[in-house]
């Protein structure tokens, strides 16, 4: 059952684009942006920015870095090799990775094999001389997992990228919802990594961007850091570009308390938190028909 109320939603749902910047009743910092390739450029000069601020000082850093948005790698690995930025000291944790059902890892060319996905179009493009060493490669899998855990323990990112889902999990921290082994909100904010079977509305989500509603291509399977690992990082950065799928998720994290049911929601305990979205994913259709009656009484 949710527990969020409708009528709350559906203010925070009506709730223009152009207002969420400012809005008085935001509980996590919001930065609106154009469209894909902006947020694409921003991203990707934050995160050189923060690698070269590392490389003056002579020390690592360590970051989150997920397999989405899309939109921000080219313009990453071209301004590695434009500015010649080393990435000999980038030590990068991977945020995720999907699983068939029996918990195997996918073949390097199907489009959700993110290790795949980040070779070709994260690591391969970068000057060789520049490149992240194969050692500062962590990989999740089930046969690494254990020593991820072990590494972020001892070594924590300073910075965590990263996207959303429609559910607002953060990796793949989808909202949990067995009947039989409900999670506390602090269960939640205490996960740690571990595999798990995707949600059916993950699946969904999946199986329209990518194979035309075809959920039987869809891995069910997935292997993620905890909220925990994510949150670790002095710095959370989470951006979103893609559109319906994220606008919800996007006003219950911006306006409700912490809850397990949208695990983004526990971004407002962060003291460093910021999310940017396009233009077109801050947008919501509540918000462009204000003539809907939705049959919530008074609201």
């Amino acid at each position: 059952m949710s527990r969020i109320d409708r009528e709350s939603l559906y203010r925070w749902c009506k709730v223009p684009a152009e207002e969420l910047e400012r809005h008085p009743e935001r509980r996590v910092p919001f930065r609106l942006v154009a469209d894909s390739p902006s947020m694409g450029a921003l991203m990707a000069r934050e995160l050189v920015e923060e690698i070269e601020a590392a490389n003056r000082r002579g020390e690592e850093l360590r970051a989150v870095i997920p397999c989405g948005p899309n939109c921000w790698y080219e313009p990453f690995t071209t301004l590695v090799n434009q500015r010649g930025v080393s990435l000999r000291r980038f030590v990068v944790y991977h945020m995720d990775e999907c699983l068939d059902w029996q918990g195997r890892e996918l073949p390097r060319a199907h489009p959700y094999s993110f290790r795949g996905f980040m070779e070709r179009c994260f690591y391969e493009p970068v000057r060789r001389d520049l490149a992240v060493p194969e050692e500062n490669r962590l990989w999740l899998t089930p046969a690494t997992m254990e020593k991820v855990r072990d590494t972020i323990t001892s070594h924590p990112p300073q910075v965590t990228f990263g996207g959303w889902g429609q559910d607002g999990h953060i990796a793949y921290n989808q909202a949990r919802r067995h009947p039989y082994s409900a999670v506390t909100l602090e269960e939640l904010a205490a996960s740690s990594i571990r595999i798990q079977e995707n949600n059916w509305d993950t699946v969904m989500a999946l199986a329209q961007r990518t194979f035309g509603a075809a959920w039987q291509f869809v891995p069910p399977l997935s292997v993620t850091l905890g909220i925990k690992e994510c949150l670790s990082a002095r710095k959370v950065r989470l951006f979103s570009d893609t559109g319906a799928w994220k606008q919800t998720a996007l006003r219950v994290g911006l306006f409700s308390e912490p809850t397990a049911e949208y695990p983004m929601t526990l971004l407002q305990n962060h003291p460093d938190a910021l999310l940017t979205a396009t233009l077109e994913t801050a947008r919501h259709p509540v918000s462009l028909h204000p003539e809907w009656d939705l049959g919530l009484g008074g609201t």
